[in-house]
């Protein structure tokens, strides 16, 4: 069993949703340009294309880039967790850069690792398309009522 099929399906119509109305539900993702590749309960996949808006004075992306995709991409992976009448904020999140963001996409794939009943904390791994690892983070989330 790989990775990804330990973590429960959305039902088909709330993961369709999800997918499609990201960027609009979202205007800074929209910005950054980010999308929405898969989720499932605790776990999401979120793609950042590369592009000169995101880049340092070096050319390379900036690293506020990176982090924006990879607290998305724990924050989604929570989304089906919990309940209809709570919302979720970060709370902290720590990241590691490893490796410069140039060209391509980044993907950023997030796993919930504990979930309470306030809060949750979650772990990213950001990789470029053809595998080149970029960062790896951890978040935790506030869970509160709407």
């Amino acid at each position: 069993m790989n990775e990804r099929e330990q973590f429960t399906p959305l039902s088909a119509n709330f993961r369709a949703a999800l997918i499609a109305k990201s960027p609009s539900v979202h205007p800074f993702w929209a910005l950054l340009g980010m999308t929405l590749v898969d989720v499932k309960k605790g776990w999401a996949l979120v793609r950042l294309p590369f592009g000169e808006k995101l880049t340092q004075a070096d050319g390379i992306a900036h690293g506020g880039s990176i982090f924006a995709a990879a607290d998305a991409a724990v924050g989604v992976a929570l989304l089906g967790m919990i309940d209809r009448s709570e919302t979720i904020v970060t709370l902290e999140m720590k990241i590691n850069y490893l490796k410069p963001f140039v060209r391509g996409a980044l993907l950023a794939e997030a796993q919930i690792v504990q979930k309470g009943a306030r809060t949750a904390l979650g772990e990213v791994t950001a990789t470029t398309e053809v595998g080149d690892l970029i960062a790896k983070g951890s978040a935790t989330y506030m869970i509160l009522q709407k």
